[in-house]
């Protein structure tokens, strides 16, 4: 068989394996899944406008220049969210759920890119805080000007605000490919279901992975290579894991992960003012201001200078 013949054959091999229809692939054509080009111009469009200046010289007349770039964030955003939204009822995820379909796909893309761009002024007013918080957090920090132009904190941290109200929105598959995006160029990982609060400030950034169910307070700070995971799957009846419940921790305001450290569990609640050092394992929940520090038989919790054993900690 020459090479000739060889194409053909494979051609017809492979055509039957590409269906659009069943439970593994949605009832739609493979070119008709949104693009990664345009959601990531739109994403690279949005965080120009949340930080104009790292992308542009300062505009003369901001106004104009917000009009302008929310134009084209909106344009590409509709265009891909219409692609988007028959996967609420057609990924494979969701096919027991028994979604109802949406009759006017267009109006409702129109609809969330409208409610998404009311929320820019309050995801601006955020990543203000998280500036601060890198400046303050980081004596290397010289200046706000380098956190904004060299921190791959900042650059997680901003993609993963745009990418979560999208989420909050029930956009599919459009966040997860604005965090994975971000995730390639910083090694950060951040699902874009995490809920995040103000002044969060990653050091360093590498290895960091942030589950979908996390809930992190105020003026928290992690270190390169924690990990905010889950400790195990349930299944539903098909053996399948079961989606939208509670798996990743909870950490609660002001408090600092130090490197490689791992806190597992949707039932995991780190509680307010806690430092956990580096290297250390967790799957139960800590008192407020507590140090949880590795020792030689495992790990230990001090809550305000009294040592406990921190039984399967």
């Amino acid at each position: 068989m020459n090479t000739t013949e060889q194409i053909h054959k494979t051609a017809r091999e492979l055509q039957p394996l590409y269906a659009t229809s069943g439970e593994d692939l949605p009832d739609r054509p493979l070119w008709e899944h949104p693009e990664i080009k345009p959601v990531i111009e739109a994403q690279r469009v949005l965080s120009n406008i949340l930080f104009p200046r790292k992308y542009n010289p300062e505009p003369d007349d901001f106004k104009n220049f917000f009009i302008q770039q929310l134009e084209n964030a909106a344009t590409l955003l509709i265009q891909e969210t219409q692609k988007a939204l028959p996967f609420r009822w057609k990924g494979a995820a969701d096919l027991h759920e028994k979604r109802v379909p949406i009759d006017d796909i267009e109006a409702t893309a129109k609809k969330i890119v409208n409610q998404f761009i009311a929320t820019l002024p309050s995801v601006r007013t955020l990543l203000v805080e998280d500036v601060k918080a890198a400046y303050n957090g980081d004596p290397a920090a010289l200046s706000y000007a380098e956190v904004k132009l060299a921190y791959p904190g900042l650059k997680a941290i901003t993609s993963h605000r745009i990418a979560h109200e999208l989420y909050q929105l029930d956009v599919p598959l459009i966040p997860r490919m604005m965090s994975e995006a971000t995730h390639s160029l910083t090694g950060i990982d951040i699902h874009p279901g995490a809920t995040i609060g103000k002044g969060f400030f990653i050091d360093h950034g590498t290895g960091v992975v942030i589950g979908e169910t996390c809930h992190i307070g105020n003026n928290v700070k992690l270190y390169q290579g924690v990990t905010l995971g889950a400790k195990s799957f349930p299944l539903d009846a098909h053996g399948r894991p079961i989606k939208h419940i509670q798996r990743h921790p909870t950490v609660e305001d002001n408090v600092i992960v130090y490197s490689n450290s791992t806190i597992l569990g949707g039932d995991t609640v780190i509680g307010k003012g806690t430092v956990v050092a580096g290297n250390v394992f967790v799957m139960e929940s800590t008192p407020a201001n507590s140090l949880v520090p590795r020792a030689e038989g495992g790990v230990v919790v001090r809550t305000r200078g009294i040592p406990t054993q921190g039984a399967g900690i």
